[in-house]
């Protein structure tokens, strides 16, 4: 199905031609802040500089200390009485990330989540309940506006009160959710648990906001009975809407329309082939409050741009894998919370929560798995505990190529999350 076909079935070289004009708009919009007029002369190069898409590779890099240096509005292209709403991320690594939009805008970013919701089969019989927080957060009020646009029914419930969130998903017969992946598996856990689950009329998640493996994605689709799909977005670059997966789930398509994508090489910063894996950096194209050119997301992914079988011709992104940001450096090793999901989601008897630990001692770092227990029976039987310790232990080794501390713990010990999970605890400060 599809919400735009003309433009997300649209022949490559058009959509490419629309591209270029496109950045030329969005280098303009870029060169009235005083942001882009000062790395556009650092860089030594004009707008004429740019006469292919190839000449992309050769504009300046924004990353999101960009954003914090010129807080809050420093990097707004257009007077505040055009600016008609404002979102910002949690900040909570810093100043929050300010992001402003016109109407424009508005409408532009609720056309580019209606597509990604139809094309993973939302249409406009779905009840859809939103359990994402609402509020300076973009995910919440992006998929309301976006699955208002195609006719579905919304639920603005929010995160949080899993009782209530399973009563109306009962009452109210909810068949689309909107949730982080973490979220949606504590809410499937607990429905599984209150004994609900026939009585539920779900069939479609539509989940954004964290990285979900196909583990986990796996387990969240037994225990409700739907088809789950990814989406993909942040804040800096509009909010979800940048890709999404269709019915196929064979890579998330991104709106290249409104959207340059490339892969980098994260440490030279050198644009990779297609298919090569790397940092995703992104040009949006078409936003008018907020122009942003070459935004270095952080994210680990590749690109493919053959035509999917769904008839849709913009390039798909892979899963992201990991994030060049939040990878752990354990004795020289590179580790990634992703792979350490992977292992445990495969393995019987331990729950799908877990944390890492970092500690420092005798100046090396140490990673302890914290995985919590299904049964919290088995603390009393020792031998069958050491053993689930151990297979733990030599699985984790065999992917990581590092020795990491086991710790069990009983049923419900970690903390669940409603937004984006928490699974790195950093203590070196506290060794």
């Amino acid at each position: 199905m599809f919400f735009q076909k003309d433009l997300e079935t649209m022949p490559r070289a058009a959509l490419r031609e629309l591209q270029l004009e496109r950045l030329k708009s969005a280098v303009d919009r870029a060169l009235t802040t005083p942001l882009y007029q000062k790395k556009f002369k650092e860089a030594g190069i004009t707008p004429a500089s740019i006469k292919s898409l190839d000449d992309l590779k050769h504009l300046p890099f924004t990353y999101k200390a960009d954003f914090r240096d010129n807080y809050p509005f420093g990097m707004f292209a257009v007077p505040m009485k055009d600016i008609v709403r404002i979102h910002a991320s949690s900040g909570t690594t810093g100043k929050p990330t300010v992001v402003g939009y016109t109407k424009n805008d508005l409408n532009v970013w609720s056309d580019l989540v209606a597509r990604l919701a139809v094309a993973a089969g939302a249409t406009s019989d779905d009840v859809a309940q939103i359990s994402f927080g609402y509020g300076l957060f973009t995910g919440a009020l992006g998929l309301h506006y976006g699955l208002e646009k195609i006719g579905a029914t919304v639920i603005p419930i929010s995160s949080g009160n899993t009782e209530k969130q399973l009563m109306l998903m009962q009452d109210f017969g909810t068949t689309l959710l909107v949730a982080t992946p973490t979220y949606a598996m504590y809410l499937s856990e607990s429905a599984k648990e209150a004994g609900i689950l026939d009585n539920l009329k779900l069939r479609i998640g539509l989940f954004g906001s964290e990285g979900c493996t196909p583990g986990m994605r796996e387990r969240i689709e037994n225990n409700f009975g739907i088809t789950a799909t990814d989406n993909y977005g942040m804040s800096e670059l509009m909010g979800p809407g940048v890709s999404g997966e269709c019915h196929l789930r064979d890579g998330l398509h991104i709106a290249e329309d409104h959207f340059i994508a490339e892969i980098i090489d994260p440490e030279t910063g050198e644009t990779l082939p297609d298919g090569e894996t790397g940092e995703l950096v992104v040009t949006p194209l078409t936003k008018e409050a907020l122009p942003v050119l070459r935004y270095r997301t952080g994210d680990i992914t590749s690109l493919n741009t053959d035509v999917c079988k769904c008839g849709r011709t913009h390039a798909r992104m892979a899963k992201v894998t990991a994030r060049s940001d939040d990878m752990l450096i354990i004795k020289g090793v590179n580790v990634f919370p992703s792979q350490i999901e992977t292992v445990l989601i495969a393995i019987n008897h331990i729950s799908p929560h877990y944390q890492l630990e970092v500690r420092r001692e005798n100046f090396s770092d140490h990673l302890t798995v914290v995985v919590e227990l299904a049964d919290g029976s088995l603390l009393e039987r020792f031998q069958e505990l050491e053993a689930l310790r151990s297979e733990i232990h030599h699985k984790l080794r065999t992917v990581l190529g590092i020795d990491a501390k086991i710790k069990l713990v009983s049923p419900k010990t970690i903390e669940r999350f409603q937004g984006k999970a928490k699974r790195v605890v950093d203590l070196r400060d506290k060794s």
